[in-house]
């Protein structure tokens, strides 16, 4: 696998933005998180074929699918690369089998009985489309591009229109189908858990433009724009005024606080995840009064809206409908993310 690669540069003009970009996949899931109508399904249908960018190429290991510069541009079909579709784009006058079969030779009776037991259909293979629940028409269209053995599997937001208790059931079993998968694989999606979950590396799309890439855990942990911690889940963004190299103003929450990273001149903000506050006291480092906070209960975690505008959350203990917000609050100076606007 370590010389493998996918290779994407591409650029093309859209109605509201220019599309331009440039990643390198070597292994694994990669993930392209950003919110409806930034790029991501274009990038994606750029890749399969269904869409031809204005310049650029797009290559896997030492084959060429799109090269503007050699004319080359080669059909969806040639391109080995299956697509999943938000809607699965199942046939609807066909059976799950031969659903299936759709891209096997017609004598490979084999692959078609071996997709059926992977993916749990037992049982199912006369049934059409219709009868078949979300989750059972998921599995079907993973085990019909998985049957004619792509080398990368695009996945478009596969989870978008599913209520929670289906989402969470698909997720484990698309990361468990993916988990065998011996080539690259693309997630598109909105939802940072989704991306979270599936991607060892992540991709940050705004309108049409890589604003973050790096390893998952990197980019939610230190997403050095404003844009990327919205987008990963950070509650809490202020604009700043910095007082010296580890201290300053907030000026959305009005607090002096101290940062363990030196503010580099270019930061306009800081971020704060919701649940990165904690108990203190009132001399402790960057602690500050809880007075006339606001209180929800949800099902498993305490809302606190604080009266300067900060959001914390905290974990609820289940049967336990008491909570009394301490007196002071703080934050660790390793828990505050400086931002770029």
């Amino acid at each position: 696998m370590s010389d493998k690669s996918l290779n994407v540069n591409i650029q093309k003009k859209l109605k509201e933005f220019d599309l331009d970009v440039d990643f390198e996949l070597k292994k694994g899931c990669l993930g392209i998180l950003g919110p409806s109508g930034c790029g991501k399904s274009m990038t994606l249908k750029s890749i399969a074929g269904i869409v031809n960018p204005d310049e650029g190429f797009i290559s896997l290991n030492d084959k060429i699918f799109f090269d503007s510069s050699q004319k080359i541009n080669l059909k969806p079909q040639k391109r080995n690369v299956g697509y999943l579709f938000q809607n699965y784009a199942l046939f609807p006058n066909m059976t799950v089998e031969e659903n299936i079969a759709v891209g096997v030779d017609e004598d490979d009776n084999e692959t078609v009985s071996e997709m059926i037991k992977r993916f749990h259909l037992e049982g199912l293979e006369k049934r059409y489309p219709r009868q078949l629940s979300g989750g059972q028409q998921q599995r079907v269209a993973l085990a019909r591009i998985l049957a004619y053995g792509p080398d990368v599997i695009l996945l478009d937001e596969p989870f978008s229109a599913m209520d929670t208790f289906l989402k969470e059931q698909l997720r484990l079993e698309l990361a468990n189908s993916l988990k065998d998968f011996d080539g690259f694989s693309i997630l598109v999606t909105h939802n940072r858990d989704e991306a979270f979950q599936f991607c060892d590396e992540l991709i940050v799309l705004d309108k049409g433009k890589i604003i973050a890439k790096a390893g998952t855990y990197e980019v939610f942990e230190n997403p050095k724009k404003v844009q990327v911690a919205r987008l990963t889940g950070c509650k809490n963004i202020s604009r700043i005024e910095r007082i010296d190299d580890h201290h300053l103003k907030s000026l959305d929450w009005g607090l002096t606080l101290e940062v363990s990273k030196e503010i580099s001149p270019n930061i306009t903000h800081i971020g704060i995840r919701a649940h990165d506050f904690s108990q203190a006291e009132k001399d402790d480092i960057n602690s500050f009064d809880t007075e006339n906070s606001t209180i929800f209960e949800m099902p498993f975690e305490w809302e606190i809206t604080l009266a300067n505008g900060l959001w914390w959350k905290y974990d609820k203990q289940m049967g336990n409908h008491e909570f009394e917000i301490p007196k002071y609050l703080k934050v660790d100076p390793n828990n505050i993310m400086l931002l770029e606007e």
